[in-house]
């Protein structure tokens, strides 16, 4: 197994969207985010916006935004924002479904709900709808689903605090969670939070992502402590999937029509990490971009078994370290 240090975090998540300065200003206006770095590659026709928590209180106050977690990447392809047939592939309508949802965890569900009721936001599902009373997905401007779980932080009747919420997981769906684990297990090195079974609805949840306690145990982390993290990749297998020859597979967002991009993955060491991994793993591998052989330099990018990408960046990239 390639050498996994302390440094690896699950940095950023992905969405291309058709307006940024609607998007942007929707996720600092209701979730709090603010605008971390603007990335312009007018050479290839299109902007990043990143945003996160930059709370005095966060553990990466002071981090660069790649050695961060909790990162929302806003990506703008020039020029959708002025036409009328561009819309956004939001995952959850067949057939091109794939990438489920973002979700951020808040300290109070219920005035969370009320808030963004108040601005005006659409749900996809109300906490009163449905058998889930825990949950809610809200709509952003593209259409892409928004779960909101409940962390509990400093949980204050009647209030809600949007320096306490946390970008807190992003939901694909895999064809077999056989294969899908051991890619992120083995090949990225991540660990298994949990496992949630709904046999009623035939699914199950499988949370992963980085934790370097040397105390951690993998697949025991209670719903309460789960929904404390950030940038946790949960994984939706619908039973039977795997073993259905005329299931074709799920969409990965990229492929037309695109909407999900990707998420990212950060260490000190990339290039090293991207050789151990090609050099112990060989032809299983299906890159992309390998490290530094793309346009834009110091990253690469990976397919997981269903197709999805993710993207193999240096915790210290910057602006100037990222020019083709």
């Amino acid at each position: 197994m390639a050498t996994i240090d302390n440094s690896f975090k699950t940095n950023h998540t992905c969405l291309r969207v058709k307006d940024p300065q609607i998007s942007t200003k929707f996720y600092e206006d209701n979730f709090g985010l603010k605008i971390y770095r603007t990335f312009p590659f007018p050479q290839f026709n299109f902007s990043l916006y990143m945003l996160c928590y930059n709370n005095p209180s966060s553990p990466y106050y002071n981090n660069m935004w790649a050695d961060r977690e909790g990162i929302l990447e806003l990506t703008h392809n020039y020029g959708t924002e002025s036409d009328p047939n561009y819309t956004i592939n939001n995952g959850n309508v067949e057939p091109h479904r794939g990438f489920g949802h973002i979700c951020f965890s808040v300290d109070n569900i219920e005035e969370a709900c009320n808030r963004l009721e108040k601005n005006g936001v659409k749900f996809q599902k109300k906490l009163t709808d449905g058998r889930q009373k825990d949950i809610a997905f809200a709509l952003d401007p593209d259409g892409y689903w928004i779960e909101l779980i409940e962390h509990g932080i400093n949980k204050n009747i009647g209030k809600t605090d949007l320096t306490t919420y946390r970008l807190n997981h992003t939901m694909i769906r895999v064809k077999d969670p056989k294969k899908s684990l051991q890619f992120y297990k083995d090949v990225l090195g991540m660990k298994l939070f949990s496992t949630r079974v709904h046999e009623g609805a035939k699914f199950t949840l499988y949370f992963l992502g980085y934790d370097h306690d040397s105390n951690f145990v993998e697949n025991e982390e209670s719903k309460v402590n789960q929904a404390k993290r950030q940038s946790v990749l949960e994984l939706t297998h619908n039973w039977g999937t795997e073993s259905d020859p005329n299931f074709k597979g799920y969409h990965n967002g990229n492929a037309q029509p695109q909407g999900y991009g990707h998420i990212c993955i950060s260490m000190q060491n990339a290039e090293k990490f991207c050789n151990e991994i090609e050099e112990k793993f060989g032809d299983e591998l299906n890159w992309s971009v390998k490290f530094n052989k793309g346009g834009l330099k110091n990253l690469a990018f990976i397919k997981d078994p269903d197709g999805y990408s993710i993207e193999i960046i240096p915790s210290w990239i910057f602006d100037g370290e990222n020019k083709s």
